[in-house]
């Protein structure tokens, strides 16, 4: 329990931020998920239009202080390679 009144409002603002902060991450997350779903069942334009929504997430989360700049380089990189193993069929090969 927060003994001073500024305290208190420091409380109450890292919970607002806590929330926001989660919200934010939940729909980057989602955003990667909708193009790795895309990349291995749909085919090479929507996966690419995927990639690029799940890129502006990464991003913008980055650019809020939720994700390290590493973390986000690392998991651009990842989509990026999983993009490029999408065919123009749509299939992603099995082995790596």
């Amino acid at each position: 329990m927060p003994h001073t009144k500024s305290a208190d409002k420091r409380v109450r603002q890292n919970e607002r931020r806590r929330l926001r902060n989660k919200a934010q991450r939940s729909a980057t997350r989602t955003q990667v998920k909708k193009f790795i779903a895309a990349a291995e069942a749909g085919g090479r334009e929507l996966a690419e239009k995927e990639f690029r929504l799940a890129v502006s997430a990464v991003d913008k989360a980055t650019k809020a202080g939720i994700f390290h700049g590493n973390k986000a380089a690392r998991l651009k990189a990842s989509l990026a390679a999983r993009l490029s193993r999408v065919d123009a069929a749509g299939s992603v090969p099995t082995e790596q």
